[in-house]
């Protein structure tokens, strides 16, 4: 029996997913036509002995997220639960707050994976690999050039067994190019260290208030653990943590971007896992350039061109001539006839008007370098706003014959002119 974790954070993260998150939990933001979590979700439910999938967070339990979890278990015919933590407990707070229900039932181990990471998941041979040689932590790895690794956990493992020796989260220089995935297998034996964690933080707690240096208010609690630093980083080479490592898709999902660039990826993945989710080119259909999803509720004009990698949400509006590539376009939204939008998203209920052009700036990694990862985008550098993809929040409105270029447009909006290289408040 298996259980899996998926760890959805809450309000308070997201910042640099804004405005998209404005509308709808980061989790719940659709990624190549479905989503974040759905994502997850299918991979951990094509693992065999798969019980239970738990969703543990901060977020208040809203009408969009409990209809997404009653579809979910409809779909994949398995318990779908999301268990709201009491404050924001950190990466491993939650697992060790909530650890009765993850125990429930006697699971042989539990998969625990990050939201906001793209993969393609390679749980079953996570799971091989663990009842190969059991131990209580197994992280999922896979490799980034030298100055990208700066920005993740770096992991030191031995190259015979495979043991994590040495765990540093975002180190200062240069330790491995052997990454944390955020995607992990844990024994039950491993929530015993997240024990230890908290009665230490319990017994800290105690002494700092003891002796005046912390108010009550300021002091996070004994119930907040960060996996990264309080356990692998304290772990490491003590022969309980092990990697193992992974040469396919993976991306992280920070920002807007990100989101853009993991659609690509999952588009290309559906040529394998969810073909008959790409569209087609038809007769008196719209022509189709590469992978392109297309919601049934959707309506495009025969003469508009799509993709690569476009991905066109429900009841959306596509009229003659539009050019679509590299881009989101959200539920409700409308595209008048003769169109450009080129890497964007375009938000939900948004209108783009006749003969517009919205376009942005990808931030893919170095197509040259095969360990290169999507950077840490800033927004600003010296008070400027950096090129970037251009984001058009909630019912937005664009008028017809302007130019939208690396901006950010705030929700409810109308605009009457170009912009370029700006936020739009």
């Amino acid at each position: 029996m298996l259980k899996a974790v998926i760890l959805i954070g809450g309000p308070q993260k997201g910042t640099r997913f804004r405005p998209l998150s404005f509308e709808v939990p980061k989790p719940l933001f659709p990624v190549a036509g479905v989503p974040m979590i759905q994502h997850h979700i299918e991979a951990c439910a094509q693992v065999p002995g798969m019980q239970e999938i738990l969703l543990i967070g901060f977020y208040q339990p809203d009408e969009a997220l409990t209809q997404f979890l009653e579809a979910a278990q409809q779909e994949f015919n398995l318990p779908v639960r999301y268990l709201q933590e009491f404050a924001p407990l950190g990466t491993g707070g939650g697992l060790y707050h909530f650890r009765d229900q993850i125990l429930a039932g006697a699971p042989e181990a539990f998969f625990v994976l990050n939201a906001d990471v793209c993969s393609d998941f390679p749980l079953s041979a996570m799971l091989d690999a663990h009842r190969r040689q059991r131990h209580p932590f197994l992280l999922l790895g896979t490799t980034a050039n030298r100055t990208q690794s700066l920005n993740y956990g770096c992991i030191v493992e031995n190259p015979q067994t495979h043991e994590v020796l040495h765990y540093v989260e975002k180190p200062s220089t240069f330790i491995s190019d052997i990454i944390n995935c955020g995607i992990y297998l844990f024994s039950p034996e491993a929530l015993k260290p997240l024990r230890d964690v908290f009665q230490r933080n319990q017994q800290d707690g105690q002494l700092c208030l003891a002796l005046g240096e912390e108010s009550p208010g300021s002091w996070p609690g004994a119930g907040t653990i960060r996996l990264e630093q309080d356990v692998f980083s304290a772990l490491a080479g003590q022969g309980q943590i092990y990697v193992h490592l992974t040469d396919g898709i993976w991306s992280q999902i920070k920002s807007a971007g990100s989101a853009l660039y993991a659609s690509r990826l999952y588009l290309g993945r559906y040529q394998i896992t969810h073909p008959e989710r790409l569209a087609r080119h038809t007769p008196g259909g719209p022509r189709i350039r590469g992978n392109v999803y297309i919601h049934p509720t959707a309506k495009v004009a025969p003469s508009a061109v799509l993709g690569p990698n476009v991905s066109i949400g429900k009841g959306v509006t596509i009229g003659e001539g539009v050019r679509l590539r590299e881009s989101i376009v959200l539920h409700g939204a409308t595209l008048q006839e003769h169109t450009c939008v080129l890497h964007s998203i375009v938000g939900w209920g948004s209108t783009v008007g006749r003969w517009s052009r919205v376009e942005g700036t990808p931030n893919d990694p170095n197509p040259n370098d095969p360990r290169a990862r999507m950077d840490s985008e800033s927004l600003f550098k010296d008070g400027k706003l950096l090129p970037a993809i251009t984001i058009l929040g909630c019912r937005v409105r664009i008028p017809a014959e302007v130019l939208i270029l690396n901006s950010i447009v705030l929700p409810h909006k109308e605009l009457s002119r170009s912009f370029t290289n700006q936020i739009i408040l």
